[in-house]
């Protein structure tokens, strides 16, 4: 077991810390004690190293699809790594611009645009009739067929097909896992009438027996792991139509698969949406867009059986057209489609799931009775709770104080309402179902050692603060909210300082968060942190 986890000492820049920290078990080579046991499987720990020469293929794949490539040294660092990223991204749009001058909203240019990498644009008025042909986004099986329906994001491609359902059903009942996509249910709520809107409390096949009109499912990728399980563990030949939005999972995930297939199993046809802006451009968000993908068999296609059903792919794109949802072209990402977008896309995703996961136990054990949700059917991120409620304004100000103040620390983590990224981010969260807002920590593809590190930072500092508000709490007394739930802002580094000088509440200390370098200042954006030999540095 200590071979599977061994991290090498010259790779490791927290190496001190597995004796520092009563937790870990003696030993660079050691594992938490209270995991042992709970591996079934091999775990693989990328090195800094290994987690550089991967994130320099990535640059390459963005590099080549310039028409002059830039010349790229391999980088050292993590925050080199997320700024050339967005600059070769940024590089890219802006030569799109410059090349394709002549083509915008209307094709009046006889040199029309050919296409952006491996996709081909036709159209005479790009809102009303734009043509998309190039690979798909998604991993399919053969015997699949996708057709697909793209749109300016996500909310987009669910938000006129919910609508265009209407013009296929007069009446319908939705179903919807607990936890869903609170902006998906909004939308339902308030502009789609003729959908009611379900929430799935008990088993599939008790919620069906309920309903007397046709029924939808929403599958949501977004939802717990125990919700999103359940729904595909049930029968579902009295469903229609199955919704399944798959944002929040890697492309090539098998989920999707397993999903699509119990849909044909009971017979079920299926149409996935999905913004493309998060997980499906290495982290470097290329440009809004989003699709709804109607998704047909080669032999049994569930569209044949349910006549009804088969004018939503036209009125979808009719939705899109006139909401004026339809893509941009230069939104399209130019290195989409190869085998080496596959591979690290795919990898990208297994370090996102394995550090996601570590963290997850680290909170469960370290932060009880603190956490809101760690086990989403994506395992992209994970919600903490506070022992004082939050609104959304407080949430918010908190997830901004974290990341600054780790930050200061050196950490590769930033204050961003989204996920996927290369970094670390935080931001306030919305449960539509309990209407409770949390904060949540997004997980990145860092190296194990960096994002230990830094899941044990973010644990101190949310302790800290929760010692801080219950200690105001006290102090203001029998009142029925505390400052820490008031419209004034969270607690600033300013303020306990004001609270550690009265001895109130302990301070985070460098030794907590492990030593990360000599100097003791950030480490993670200087080479010297990178683990490299000096040959490389």
């Amino acid at each position: 077991m200590t071979e599977v986890l061994r991290v090498e000492r010259k790779h490791s820049v927290c190496s001190e810390r597995w004796a520092l920290d009563p937790l870990w078990s003696r030993g660079p080579n050691a594992v938490p004690k209270r995991w042992l046991g709970a591996f079934s499987v091999k775990i693989h720990m990328e090195t800094i190293e290994a987690y550089l020469e991967r994130k320099h293929e990535e640059l390459r794949l963005l590099n080549v699809c310039l028409r002059r490539p830039l010349a790229l040294s391999y980088p050292r660092s993590v925050m080199e790594v997320i700024e050339r990223k967005f600059q070769l991204t940024a590089a890219l749009r802006a030569e799109h611009e410059l090349h394709d001058w002549t083509v915008t909203e209307t094709a009046w240019s006889p040199a029309r645009q050919r296409g952006t990498g491996p996709f081909e644009f036709r159209y005479d008025y790009q809102r009303a009739d734009l043509e998309v042909r190039g690979p798909s986004f998604y991993e399919l099986d053969d015997e699949m067929t996708p057709e697909a329906v793209y749109t300016a994001s996500g909310m987009a491609a669910i938000s006129a097909l919910l609508f265009a359902s209407a013009h296929v059903m007069r009446r319908a009942d939705i179903l919807v896992l607990p936890g869903s996509y609170g902006e998906t249910l909004e939308f339902i709520a308030r502009y789609a009438p003729h959908l009611r809107l379900i929430t799935l409390k008990s088993s599939l096949g008790e919620a069906i027996a309920a309903t007397g009109s046709p029924r939808i499912i929403l599958l949501d990728s977004s939802a717990p792991a125990a919700n999103f399980e359940a729904a595909l563990s049930g029968s579902g030949p009295a469903l229609d139509l199955v919704i399944f939005d798959t944002t929040c999972f890697s492309n090539g995930s098998g989920r999707i698969r397993r999903a699509l297939r119990w849909a044909r199993k009971w017979n079920i046809p299926a149409v996935m949406v999905r913004s493309h802006t998060k997980l499906d451009s290495l982290g470097a968000e290329y440009g809004r867009l989003g699709s709804a993908v109607f998704v047909h068999w080669a032999t049994n296609d569930p569209w044949e059986s349910r006549p009804q059903l088969r004018t939503l792919p036209a009125e979808t794109r009719n939705a899109v057209r006139l909401f004026g949802g339809a893509p941009l072209p230069a939104h399209f990402p130019p290195y989409v489609g190869t085998s080496s977008y596959r591979m690290l896309t795919n990898k990208r995703m297994a370090a996102i799931l394995r550090n996601c996961r570590r963290a997850g136990r680290y909170f469960a054990s370290s932060l009880a009775g603190l956490t809101a949700e760690l086990h989403f059917a994506h395992g992209l991120y994970v919600t903490l709770d506070s022992s004082i409620p939050l609104s959304e304004a407080t949430a918010r100000r908190a997830a901004a104080a974290m990341s600054q103040d780790m930050k200061r620390e050196g950490f590769p983590i930033r204050h961003a309402g989204s996920f996927g990224f290369d970094f670390a981010a935080t931001e306030w969260f919305h449960n539509a179902t309990n209407n409770q807002y949390s904060v949540r920590v997004t997980v990145p593809d860092l190296p194990a050692t960096i994002w230990d590190d830094l899941t044990r930072a973010v644990a101190d500092w949310w302790r800290m603060h929760q010692l801080s508000c219950a200690h105001r709490e006290q102090r203001v007394g029998n009142v029925r909210r505390s400052d820490c739930s008031r419209s004034e802002s969270w607690p600033t580094v300013e303020r306990e300082l004001e609270i550690r000088r009265d001895n109130i509440v302990p301070t985070i200390k460098k030794e907590s968060l492990g030593r990360r370098g000599s100097d003791g200042n950030g480490s993670y954006d200087r080479p010297r942190q990178c683990g490299l030999p000096d040959e490389q540095r």
